[in-house]
C-alpha cells in the first residue's frame, strides 16, 4: 500500500487492527507462529506504547513515528514503551526490521500509517463478544476503563475509517482454523505474491483424489441433499441426455464447503475472495485476478478418470466485464447483482451420464482432512441411494409454493421497435454490421419464492446441455442455456458454438418440420450467423497457433424442447505460453450477445438499452484446475434476487438486428425466445 526507502530492503508490514476484544492478538501472535515456518518475522503490539488508559490517540502518533517510518524504511525500531504500574514512560526497546512485521493493535492501520503498510488487516466482531473477551482476557485491570477506552475508539474510528480501506477482513472469534485461513489469504495477495511465494507454492502443491462409485443417481436430490443449506453452490447440469454433440455426457455439482472453499464476487474494479471467516480485498481487473488464481496448471487428473473438471472455480462472468475488454462501464448505473461471482469447489459430485457413472471429487495437500472424509462419506452414501428426486420446493426450506409470476417488460412493443430501427439506421450509417439489441422482463413477488424449484420446473420443461443452477448470497441463477460461449481444454483446444437464428417448436410434426426448414433456408438468419462466426474467428486468433482456427460446423441446425436453433462451431488450438485468462477475455462477451464489430456495436447497445445487463449475456461455467474452462453463453436465464422480504426474477431477453430486419419480426423473436422460461412458470410475455 505505501512506499518505501530505497537504501534498504524493507520488510513486508501487516497491520492487524480492530476494537478492543475483537481478537487481534491471539490471531497475529498464531499468524506469526505459522509465518515463521518460512520467513524471520517481528511482532509488534500497540498496547505496548500507548501512554495510559486515555493515550489512544498520542499512542497512533507515537506508533506511527518511533516503530513503523523506521521498520518501512528496513532500519530497527527504537521505542519506549510505557509502564503501566508507574503510568510514565518506561524502559527503551529495540523492534529489528525482518522478512515481515506484524504489528497488531487498535489504530495498527490508522490514517498516518497506511502509507507505510503493505496489507491491512481487519478484525470485527459483535460489541458483546469483545467486551467479554476483554475483560476475560485482561480481568479486573481494564473493567474499570473499558467505557473510557471504548469512546476513544468511537472518536477515532468517526474520522479515520480502517475497516474500508482494509485488504482482508476477519471476523473474530472463529476458532482455530481461522491463522491458516489468514496465511492462504494473504498468500493470495498481489504485494504479498514475491515475499511469500513458499506459501504460494504450498498452495499449487496439490493432488486430485477421485472415488469411482457405480452408478447415477438423480441429479436433482443429490444436489438438494448434500447442497441444499450451502450459501453458495453450483449445479452445471448437462440435462439434454439426447443431445447429438455429446455435451450432456456430465454434470457437475458442487459447493463452497470444507477447508478450501471459496467464494470470489467482483465489482467495479474489485474482488471480493470469502474463506470461512476471512474476506481478502484485491483491487483490479477480473481477468489479471483469475490469471492469477486459475491460469496455471494446477493438477493432474488420473488416468482412470474421463470427466472435464479437475475441481475449481464455477459460476458467471456477467455482463459488465465489457470494461475489461473493450467495453466501456454502465452508464445507466450498475446492475445490482456482482459483475462476477465464483465460488471455489475443493470437493465436487460429477455425474457420467453416458457410462451411468458418478465420481466424487477431493483436494489433497497430503494432510489428514476429517472434514473431507466426512463428506467422502456422505456423499458416497447419497449416490448409493440413489438420490431422491426432491418435490419442486427449495433444498433449504419451502417459502411458497411455485405460482405463475406476472411479468412487466423493461421496454414494451412500440418503444422496442423505435430502438429496433435506431439500430438499422446505426448500421445504414456504417458504425455496426449487427447489433444484438435485449431489453429484459421483471416480476416483483410480495413473497420469497423458491428459486431451486423455479429451476426444477425449468430444466423440466426445456432441458439444455449448457443448463446450470447457481446460489449466492442474496441471490440466485437458474438457466437452461442452449449455447457454448467457449471451451478450452487442458491442453490447449479450443472451441466456440455461437446460435444465431431461432424458430419456436410447434406440437404439430409437419408445421414443426416446417419451421426448421424456414430456419435452414432463412438467407437473413443464415447471414447472421456467419458473421458472428466471422468475428469469433477474429476473436480466437489473437491468442490461437496461426492457422489452427477453423470453422468445423457452419449453420447447423439443433432442436430443443420449444425451438430449433442454427449453430455454427469454431475450434482453434492456444499458443503455447499464452493466458488462459487472457483467451477467456480476448472473446468475452460472447459475440453472439453483442453484434459486429464488437467494440463499437457494444457502445452501440449501452446508448440504446439504458441499462446494464447484470448476468446475462455474459458466461457460467467452470474453470478447471488443470487448466481446463467450458463455459455457456448466459441466455434463457432468470436471476431471482432477495428484495426487501420478496424476491424479484429477472429475464434477459433480445434478438440479432441486421440491416433487413423487420421490426414486427424481430420483436416476435423476442417473445419466441422468452417462450421456454415463461412457459416453464405457467406465465406470459407481458402484453
Amino acid at each position: 500500500m505505501g512506499h518505501k526507502s530505497a537504501n534498504a530492503v524493507a520488510p513486508l508490514i501487516i497491520a492487524v487492527d480492530g476494537r478492543s476484544g475483537a481478537g487481534k492478538t491471539t490471531l497475529a501472535v498464531e499468524l506469526v507462529a505459522l509465518l515463521r515456518e518460512h520467513h524471520t518475522v517481528s511482532l509488534f503490539h500497540l498496547e505496548d506504547i500507548y501512554p495510559g488508559w486515555d493515550g489512544l490517540a498520542d499512542g497512533m502518533e507515537r506508533y506511527v513515528r518511533t516503530v513503523l517510518t523506521p521498520l518501512a524504511s528496513g532500519l530497527p525500531a527504537r521505542w519506549t514503551a510505557w509502564d503501566w504500574t508507574t503510568n510514565n514512560d518506561g524502559a527503551t526497546h529495540l523492534t529489528q526490521p525482518a522478512d515481515i512485521v506484524v504489528v497488531e493493535g487498535v489504530g495498527a492501520a490508522c490514517a498516518a500509517a497506511r502509507e507505510l503498510l503493505d496489507v491491512v488487516v481487519w478484525i470485527h466482531a459483535d460489541d458483546n463478544l469483545r467486551r467479554t473477551s476483554a475483560l476475560v482476557r485482561d480481568g479486573n485491570t481494564y473493567a474499570p476503563f473499558w467505557q473510557r477506552w471504548s469512546e476513544q475508539e468511537e472518536r477515532w474510528l468517526a474520522t479515520d475509517r480502517p475497516a474500508p480501506h482494509a485488504d482482508l477482513l476477519v471476523q473474530g472469534h472463529r476458532g482455530n482454523a481461522v491463522p491458516d485461513q489468514l496465511r492462504r489469504a494473504l498468500a493470495g495477495l498481489p504485494q504479498c505474491e514475491s515475499l511469500m511465494s513458499m506459501e504460494r507454492a504450498a498452495r499449487r502443491g496439490l493432488t486430485l483424489q477421485v472415488e469411482s462409485v457405480a452408478g447415477c443417481p438423480d441429479a436433482a436430490g443429490v444436489f438438494s441433499t448434500l447442497y441444499g443449506g450451502a450459501e453458495a453452490a453450483a449445479w452445471l447440469d448437462s440435462s439434454a441426455a439426447q443431445d447429438p454433440q455429446g455435451r450432456s455426457r456430465f454434470s457437475i455439482l458442487a459447493d463452497d464447503g470444507g477447508r478450501f472453499g471459496q467464494v470470489a464476487q467482483h465489482t467495479s474494479g474489485v474482488t471480493m475472495v470469502s474463506s470461512g471467516p476471512v474476506t481478502a480485498r484485491i483491487a483490479g481487473p477480473f481477468f489479471r485476478w483469475l490469471d492469477g488464481v486459475w491460469g496455471r496448471r494446477a493438477v493432474r487428473s488420473p488416468e482412470d478418470y474421463p470427466g472435464p473438471f479437475a475441481l475449481g472455480w464455477l459460476g458467471y462472468l456477467g455482463y459488465e466485464l465489457k470494461r475489461e475488454t473493450g467495453g466501456s462501464a454502465p452508464a445507466h448505473g450498475s446492475s445490482s447483482v456482482p459483475d462476477a461471482s465464483l465460488l471455489f469447489a475443493g470437493r465436487a459430485v460429477v455425474l457420467d451420464h453416458r457410462e451411468q457413472r458418478t465420481y466424487l471429487l477431493t483436494l489433497s495437500d497430503g494432510s489428514r482432512d476429517a472434514d473431507a472424509d466426512a463428506w467422502l462419506e456422505r456423499a458416497r452414501a447419497v449416490v448409493l441411494s440413489g438420490g431422491a428426486a426432491p418435490a419442486v420446493t427449495s433444498p433449504v426450506g419451502a417459502p411458497r409454493p411455485l405460482s405463475a409470476p406476472r411479468f412487466t417488460a423493461r421496454d414494451t412493443r412500440e418503444p422496442y421497435l423505435e430502438k429496433i430501427r435506431a439500430a438499422k439506421a446505426e448500421i445504414t450509417d456504417g458504425n455496426s454490421y449487427e447489433v444484438c439489441l435485449t431489453t429484459a422482463l421483471t416480476s416483483r413477488e410480495e413473497t420469497p419464492v423458491d428459486p431451486f424449484g423455479i429451476y426444477l420446473a425449468l430444466r423440466g420443461a426445456n432441458p439444455a446441455p449448457f443448463a446450470h443452477y447457481f446460489t449466492f448470497p442474496g441471490f440466485a441463477v437458474a438457466s437452461t442455456s442452449p449455447e457454448r460461449f467457449l471451451r478450452l481444454d487442458s491442453t490447449g483446444g479450443m472451441r466456440a458454438e455461437p446460435i444465431k437464428g431461432t424458430r419456436r417448436r410447434s406440437p404439430d410434426p409437419a408445421q414443426d418440420a416446417a419451421l426448421q426448414e424456414d430456419l435452414r433456408t432463412s438467407t437473413k438468419d443464415r447471414a447472421e450467423n456467419i458473421m458472428i462466426v466471422d468475428l469469433l474467428r477474429n476473436d480466437l486468433s489473437h491468442l490461437a497457433v496461426p492457422g489452427t482456427v477453423t470453422v468445423t460446423r457452419l449453420c447447423d441446425i439443433e432442436t430443443y424442447a420449444t425451438v430449433h436453433q442454427m449453430v455454427s462451431t469454431i475450434d482453434a488450438r492456444l499458443r503455447p505460453g499464452s493466458s488462459r485468462a487472457e483467451a477467456v477475455a480476448a472473446a468475452f462477451p460472447a459475440g453472439s450477445m453483442t453484434g459486429a464489430p464488437k467494440i463499437s456495436t457494444m457502445a452501440i447497445l449501452d446508448r440504446l438499452e439504458e441499462a446494464p445487463r447484470g448476468v446475462y449475456a455474459g458466461a457460467a461455467g467452470y474453470f478447471s484446475l488443470d487448466g481446463a474452462a467450458d463455459l455457456a453463453v448466459v441466455i434463457r436465464t432468470l436471476v431471482l434476487e432477495d428484495d426487501d422480504g420478496g424476491t424479484r426474477l429477472t429475464l434477459g431477453v433480445g434478438g440479432a438486428i441486421t440491416a433487413d430486419s423487420d421490426p414486427a419480426e424481430e420483436w416476435d423473436e423476442v417473445r419466441t425466445k422468452a417462450f421456454g422460461v415463461l412457459s416453464a412458470l405457467g406465465s406470459s410475455f407481458p402484453s
